[in-house]
C-alpha cells in the first residue's frame, strides 16, 4: 500500500534516520516506538507529505487516501462544531449542490424532447447513484455518531468552535479525519486530549476499521488494544516486530541481548585485529596479512547498541511529615462559572494514605475540584483541609510556572536537599535531560521538556498530599514508569486526574467518577471501574430492550425502579468504605492485644512477677479491652455484610 524506501533524514550532519525501509500493507495496525527525539513524528510527517526526506522516497499510490493528525495544528474558528465536521464530506456536499443545480434546470426547462434535456436526466441519475454510493444519505448521522463518541454533547453541535479549548478543537480535527475514512490513518499522539471513554470509543473504531493505521502514542493500553505490529526507531535504524507493544517489549529484550552479544564479539574481533596490525606493522613478511586485515576493519559494518541507560532508577518522593487522618473533606460543595453549574452539592472525603483518581469526560469538573482543593478557585459549601496537610500540585499549566531564567540544573538544585543532591544528574537523565541539556535555560525548553522538569521539582518537595492534573501527557513510557513506581511507594496521599489507564492501574485504589455535575465513588482499581461501567451499560441496554419488547406486546410495562436513590447508594458506598477501614483497624488492634496478653501470660507463669499485684489488674483490663474490640469488630462485620448485600448496582 505504502512503500518507504531507503529513507534518510539529516540535520546539520546528524542522521536522524539512516536508510530505513518498510511497507505499510492493508490491515496493518502499526505503533511507532522509540525514545523521544528518535524520529517518530518526523517519519509520520514524511509519509503524510508534510516534510521531505534528505534521501530516499515514500511511494503512496494515487488511489490511496491518507488521513494525518499531527500533534499540533492550526484549527478553524469560523464555524459551528457540526459545520466544521461536515467539511469531511466535501465530495458529498459538492455532488449534492450539483444535483440541486441540475434539478433546478430540469424544473425550469421546457424542451423535454431535446438531447440536452435527456442528457440532464442521465447526468442527475448518475450523480444520485454516486451520491448514494458514497454515503450521502446518512452522512449527517455519521457526523453525530462520531462527535458523540469523541465526547461532544448534542448541544455542542451548534456552538462555535472558537468557544472550545485547544484540546476540544483537536477532537474536531480528529473527527474530520475519521469521517473521511481514509485508507491509511497517520495519528500522532491521538489520545493526548481525550478522556477515558473517548479513548475506548476510538480504540473500538480503529480495531474495526477496514484500512491501515500508523500511530505514535505513549498510552500503552491504547497501543496494546489497537496495534498488531510495532516498528521501533533506535539510533536511526528500525526494528520491525509483528506484535503489539507489550509483546514487542519482550521480543525487543531478546533482540537487545542478542545484539549486545554480537557487539561484544565484534569488539573482541576488532581488538584482536588491531593488536595484530600493531604487532606486525613493520614486518615485511606480514605485510600482506596486515594490509588485508586493515582493509577488513575499514569495510567492517560496525554494530551499534542503544546508548539508553536501562538500569532501574529507584527514584522516590521525599518522605513526608505525617498529616492528620482527614486530608480533605468536602460537604455540599458547589461550583459555578457564571451561570454554568459545574459541580452541584458534592460530598467527598480524602483520608491519609488514599491513592485516588478523578476520571470522567472532559469538562465535567475534575480539574475544577482539584483547583478548589488547592484554594485557587472560589466555591460555595464547605471544604476543610486537614491538620498538617502540605499540598504539592502539578497543574496542566505547570510548565508556565517555572522560573525561565534558571537552567535545568539550577531549577532542581535550588530545592534538592540531603543525599538527593548527589543524584540530581541521574534523576534528570531519567527524565531525558542528559549531557549539555542540563545547562539549558528554562525559557528555551519545549512545553514537554518544561512539564518533565516541573514533575522532577514536585518529586523533590517535602509534601504529604500530591494533587496531579494529567501528569503523564508529556512523558514517554520509561519516564511514566519511573513516576508510577515513585508514586506507588510514596507514603503520603495522592490524587491524580488522568485518562491514562495503564498509569492508573495498580496505583490507585479508589476512583471518583465525575458525571452530570455529580461525583460518584467507586472502590477498587481503574480496570475494575471500567468493567463495572460496561456492565452497567449492558444492564441499561437490557432494561431498554425489555421495555421496548413489552411495549410491542401491548402489555402493561413493569415498573422497574432502583431499590435506592442515587444519594442513598452514595451513602452506602461511603459507609462500606468506612467499615472496611474500621474492620482492618480492629483486626490489627485484636492482634496487638492478643500478643500483649500472651506476654502477660508468660510473666504470670513466673512466681517472682506475682509479687506485683498491679499485673492482675492490668491483665483484666486487657481482657476486657479485647472483648470490647471483638464485639465492635463483630458488629462492624455484620453491618458490612448487610450493606454489601444491599448494594445492587
Amino acid at each position: 500500500m505504502i512503500s518507504v524506501d531507503q529513507l534518510v533524514v539529516s540535520f546539520g550532519g546528524f542522521e536522524l534516520l539512516k536508510k530505513i525501509s518498510f511497507l505499510v500493507t492493508p490491515k496493518d495496525r502499526i505503533g511507532l516506538a522509540g525514545k523521544n527525539g528518535a524520529g517518530k513524528s518526523t517519519l509520520l510527517k514524511i509519509i503524510a507529505g508534510q516534510q521531505s526526506p534528505s534521501e530516499g522516497s515514500v511511494v503512496v499510490p494515487k488511489d490511496i487516501r491518507v488521513g494525518y493528525l499531527p500533534q499540533h495544528m492550526n484549527v478553524s474558528n469560523k464555524h459551528t462544531v457540526f459545520d466544521e465536521a461536515k467539511k469531511a464530506f466535501d465530495e458529498i456536499l459538492q455532488i449534492k449542490n450539483e444535483i440541486e443545480h441540475i434539478n433546478h434546470q430540469i424544473a425550469t426547462r421546457k424542451d423535454y424532447e431535446s438531447d440536452e434535456y435527456m442528457g440532464l436526466i442521465t447526468k442527475v441519475t448518475e450523480l444520485n447513484d454516486h451520491h448514494h454510493m458514497v454515503g450521502g444519505a446518512n452522512f449527517e448521522a455519521e457526523i453525530e455518531q462520531t462527535l458523540t463518541g469523541l465526547g461532544f454533547k448534542r448541544s455542542d453541535f451548534t456552538r462555535q468552535t472558537s468557544e472550545f479549548s485547544g484540546g476540544w478543537r483537536m477532537r474536531i480535527e480528529l473527527a474530520k479525519i475519521l469521517l473521511k475514512k481514509p485508507d491509511v490513518f497517520l495519528l500522532d499522539e491521538p489520545t493526548n486530549h481525550l478522556d477515558i471513554e473517548s479513548i475506548q470509543w476510538l480504540e473500538d473504531f480503529l480495531k474495526s476499521y477496514a484500512g491501515a493505521v500508523v500511530l505514535v502514542s505513549h498510552d500503552r493500553a491504547f497501543l496494546d488494544a489497537v496495534t498488531n505490529r510495532t516498528i521501533e526507531i533506535s539510533l536511526g535504524r528500525i526494528y520491525d516486530y509483528k506484535a503489539n507493544y507489550t509483546k514487542y517489549l519482550e521480543l525487543r529484550q531478546e533482540h537487545k541481548e542478542t545484539q549486545l552479544a554480537a557487539y561484544k564479539n565484534q569488539q573482541k574481533l576488532i581488538e584482536d585485529t588491531e593488536k595484530f596490525i600493531e604487532r606486525f606493522r613493520y614486518k615485511a613478511t606480514k605485510a600482506v596479512q596486515v594490509q588485508s586485515r586493515s582493509k577488513m576493519l575499514e569495510k567492517l559494518d560496525r554494530i551499534e547498541i542503544d546508548e539508553e541507560d536501562n538500569s532501574r532508577l529507584n527514584i522516590r518522593f521525599q518522605p513526608p511529615e505525617r498529616s492528620g487522618t482527614i486530608v480533605a473533606d468536602c460537604k455540599h460543595l458547589t461550583k459555578r462559572y457564571g451561570d454554568l453549574l459545574v459541580l452541584d452539592d458534592i460530598h467527598l472525603m480524602i483520608e491519609r494514605g488514599d491513592k485516588i483518581a478523578f476520571v470522567g469526560k472532559n469538562g465535567e469538573g475534575k480539574t475544577t475540584l482539584a483547583r478548589v482543593i488547592m484554594n485557587e478557585l472560589d466555591y460555595q459549601g464547605n471544604l476543610k483541609i486537614g491538620h498538617n496537610v502540605k499540598i504539592g500540585y502539578f497543574a496542566q499549566d505547570q510548565a508556565q510556572r517555572l522560573n525561565e531564567n534558571l537552567s535545568v540544573l539550577e531549577t532542581i538544585d535550588e530545592i534538592a536537599v540531603g543525599d538527593v543532591r548527589t543524584k540530581i544528574r541521574d534523576i534528570l537523565g531519567a527524565f531525558m535531560f542528559s549531557g549539555e541539556d542540563v545547562e539549558k535555560k528554562v525559557k528555551v525548553l519545549s512545553g514537554g521538556e518544561r512539564s518533565r522538569l516541573a514533575m522532577i521539582r514536585l518529586m523533590l518537595e517535602p509534601v504529604n498530599f500530591l494533587v496531579m492534573d494529567e501528569p503523564t501527557n508529556h512523558l514517554d513510557m520509561r519516564s511514566k514508569e519511573i513516576l508510577k513506581q515513585a508514586l506507588a511507594s510514596y507514603e503520603g496521599t495522592v490524587l491524580v486526574v488522568s485518562h491514562d489507564r495503564e498509569f492508573l492501574d495498580g496505583l490507585v485504589n479508589c476512583v471518583y467518577e465525575f458525571k452530570d455535575r455529580k461525583v460518584k465513588q467507586h472502590l477498587g482499581g481503574i480496570y475494575e471501574f471500567l468493567r463495572r461501567k460496561k456492565m452497567e451499560s449492558m444492564k441499561e441496554l437490557e432494561h431498554k430492550s425489555q421495555v421496548n419488547s413489552n411495549s410491542e406486546k401491548k402489555e402493561k410495562p413493569q415498573q422497574v425502579e432502583s431499590k435506592f436513590s442515587y444519594n442513598e447508594r452514595k451513602e452506602i458506598n461511603k459507609n462500606i468504605s468506612r467499615l472496611e477501614k474500621q474492620i482492618a483497624q480492629a483486626e490489627q488492634e485484636i492482634t496487638n492485644l492478643e500478643n500483649t496478653i500472651e506476654d502477660y501470660d508468660k510473666r504470670m507463669a513466673n512466681p517472682d512477677s506475682l509479687e506485683d499485684h498491679s499485673i492482675f489488674e492490668e491483665y483484666d483490663q486487657l481482657k476486657a479491652k479485647l472483648e470490647e474490640v471483638m464485639t465492635a469488630w463483630e458488629n462492624n462485620q455484620l453491618e458490612y455484610e448487610t450493606l454489601k448485600e444491599q448494594k445492587t448496582w
